[in-house]
């Protein structure tokens, strides 16, 4: 049977392990992240890193995104062919293949990427050059995030000059991705280490100016410093990707009014089956690594209140519950939110959209994870 016949499906009723959206909610944070730049110098350029999905990057792009980001050249490729337009690779590309791609990409979108080291330059010129294209460049800044990235002010300016000098690449700004500082606990301790950040990217943006190099183009920031990013205007994109989803962890850093990020709400879920019941305080579902990612910590039962989710394989997952709570039955479901949207997401072959809730609700539409394992 075609996953789509299932559409009407109550959502109890669906096959588990199974990754689910709340329509309503991410809808909700979708028309509020618009809502929140509307009329600002801030626009969205979605990351599609987290949803791996064309479909759901259209939805960004109708409310006012300016187009999307991507991780890796493959899931470009996978938004180009569903007809994503224009696209950020926000990670370097420096081999010979990924090279090739990019440029025959560029026939079909508008396509910008970032390189940190002159050498990286050349290389694309030398690609760009070889397939009769000119790709747009920012360079990559390391404002904190101790990753990829030329220091900021002085160095990043070199090396935007050498770039702004080579042939078949145009250079337009930076980008200035501060990832760490998204996940700081506690409202005022993450304004204060993204505080550093800005002022990082402000250095940056005074050297490129002194050297007559173009900012046309800064993207950066996230969905835990979007309120920053809008208030420090010094960016001219915003790079947020899990504000559609939420997950776990983002939801444990803690908002401006108390201990739960609540800026943005969870519509990601995963629905699990107990598969068997071997102790009155255990169950096991049939979740397990597979299913929920532990990159960030465990999953969280969002129904069994003081419920602890522990590794039981690579299909299990083990449920301990809370002395004062009661234990499912065998065959009951339980839905989880996941600790890490990415990675769990990529983990699966659908979403299933659910209408109604998510107890009483039913099954509306089912959308592949299109770039599902795209990491080259």
């Amino acid at each position: 049977m075609s996953e789509t016949q299932l559409v009407g499906t109550p959502v109890r009723e669906i096959d588990t392990p199974a990754l689910l959206i709340d329509l309503g909610a991410m809808e909700r944070n979708l028309a509020c992240m618009a809502e929140r730049l509307a009329g600002k110098d801030l626009k969205l350029r979605a990351h599609a890193k987290t949803h791996k999905s064309p479909l759901l990057a259209r939805k960004q792009i109708a409310l006012g995104a300016v187009g999307v980001c991507c991780q890796k050249v493959s899931e470009a490729e996978v938004m180009v062919a569903g007809g994503v337009e224009d696209i950020l690779i926000s990670s370097e590309v420096v081999s010979p293949a990924k090279l090739r791609r990019l440029v025959a990409l560029s026939h079909h979108a508008n396509i910008m990427v970032v390189v940190d080291d002159p050498r990286g330059a050349e290389l694309l010129s030398e690609a760009a050059n070889e397939g009769g294209v000119e790709i747009g460049v920012l360079v990559d800044v390391d404002v904190g995030q101790g990753r990829c990235g030329v220091p900021p002010g002085v160095p990043a300016a070199e090396v935007g000059k050498f770039a702004e000098s080579l042939p078949n690449i145009h250079l337009l700004g930076i980008q200035a991705y501060e990832g760490k500082a998204q996940h700081v606990e506690g409202f005022e301790a993450r304004k204060s280490v993204y505080g550093d950040a800005i002022g990082r990217i402000q250095e940056t943006l005074e050297e490129f100016s002194r050297a007559g190099l173009s900012t046309e183009v800064r993207s950066g920031g996230g969905t835990g410093s979007w309120r920053w990013d809008v208030e420090g205007a010094v960016l001219s994109e915003l790079q947020a990707g899990s504000y559609l989803f939420m997950d776990a962890h983002y939801c444990s850093v803690g908002g401006e009014s108390g201990p739960v990020y609540d800026d943005f709400e969870p519509s990601l879920f995963v629905l699990t089956t107990v598969v068997s019941t071997p102790a009155s305080d255990r169950v096991v579902v049939d979740g397990g690594h597979k299913s929920l990612s532990s990159d960030s910590g465990w999953p969280v039962c969002v129904e069994l209140e003081g419920s602890v989710y522990s590794a039981g394989g690579d299909e299990h997952g083990i449920v301990t519950v809370s002395a004062s709570g009661l234990r499912p039955d065998l065959g009951e479901t339980l839905l989880f939110q996941p600790s890490h949207c990415d990675t769990t997401i990529n983990l699966h072959d659908n979403y299933y959209g659910v209408r109604g809730g998510l107890k009483e609700g039913f099954l509306e539409t089912v959308w592949p994870v299109a770039a599902r394992g795209m990491v080259r």
